[in-house]
């Protein structure tokens, strides 16, 4: 156990970290807090990762942040995961609970908490666009959050089956699969929309494979992508009076959920978005 005179220590543990913003933010937000904690970023590859991890068990680190391609390769080096973690498949947050190295995915909460400060998902019928790393994250964290319905679009449909299968033996939210062939069109019935994949909305000319005037004013529409947070989909959505939610928000809530977990101060989350603007030149 660290002496209470040790400067508490976190981590990025990442490769490359080139870009990366986690850092900027977080020492913001100690600063605004008045915190006296540090946090350093590693560019660590994949063949070193064991040994950083045995670093910052030796060093008294408090936690870390693991980012690609690091997530899934760090779970057997921890002491455990939580849950949500190892129904996901990966690790993305890591902290210290008596000792020992806990696995967490906060990605998820990260989406729900965004969604949080707009409307509660409980009770909400969602349609989730993906069923990648992202989307599962999300996903799990909707069915914790007890959503109506939630239905997984996307152009793999063994994927997104996969994906509904694990979901419905573990929560009682109902779990439909869509495929995505061509452009899709919202159903009536869904209430909140949720792009969560890896693809390109960064020029006009290449938008999403979605029929725009599925997109009604009392649908709420949330998209994962960080940079540029305004994207193809929130601008069409926009445009026809639906409320939006940005990448950039959620990736907020996901610092500040983890920020909270490591300190048990509660970050300033205006001082979280104009370090990440300022940073991301936005």
């Amino acid at each position: 156990m660290s002496s209470p005179a040790v400067q508490p220590l976190l981590a990025l543990l990442a490769y490359p970290v080139g870009g990366n913003p986690t850092q900027y933010l977080v020492e913001r937000a100690f600063t605004d807090k008045d915190l006296d904690w540090r946090y350093l970023t590693f560019e660590v590859g994949p063949e070193d990762l064991a040994a950083a991890v045995g670093g910052l068990r030796a060093l008294g680190f408090r936690g870390a942040h693991c980012a690609d391609p690091h997530k899934q390769a760090v779970i057997p080096l921890l002491d455990r995961t939580s849950e949500t973690a190892a129904v996901v498949g990966a690790v993305n947050f890591v902290f210290r609970d008596e000792g020992a190295l806990v696995g967490e995915d906060l990605e998820g909460r990260g989406v729900v908490e965004a969604l949080r400060r707009v409307v509660d998902p409980a009770g909400k019928q969602v349609a989730l666009l993906g069923a990648g790393r992202l989307a599962r994250a999300a996903a799990v964290e909707l069915a914790v959050a007890g959503t109506a319905g939630l239905t997984i679009v996307n152009r793999t449909a063994a994927r997104a089956e996969e994906l509904a299968a694990l979901l419905a033996g573990k929560f009682e939210s109902p779990v439909s699969v869509a495929a995505w062939d061509g452009d899709y069109a919202v159903p009536p019935e869904t209430e909140i929309l949720i792009h969560a994949t890896s693809l390109d909305q960064t020029a006009d000319e290449t938008p999403l494979p979605l029929v725009p005037e599925s997109l009604r004013p009392e649908l709420i529409v949330a998209d994962a992508a960080i940079n540029p947070p305004q994207t193809w989909l929130l601008r069409e959505a926009a445009q026809r009076g639906c409320k939006t939610i940005d990448g950039l928000s959620m990736f907020i809530e996901q610092v500040a959920i983890g920020l909270q977990l490591w300190t048990g101060v509660d970050p300033n989350r205006q001082v979280l978005r104009e370090a990440a603007e300022e940073f991301l030149g936005l």
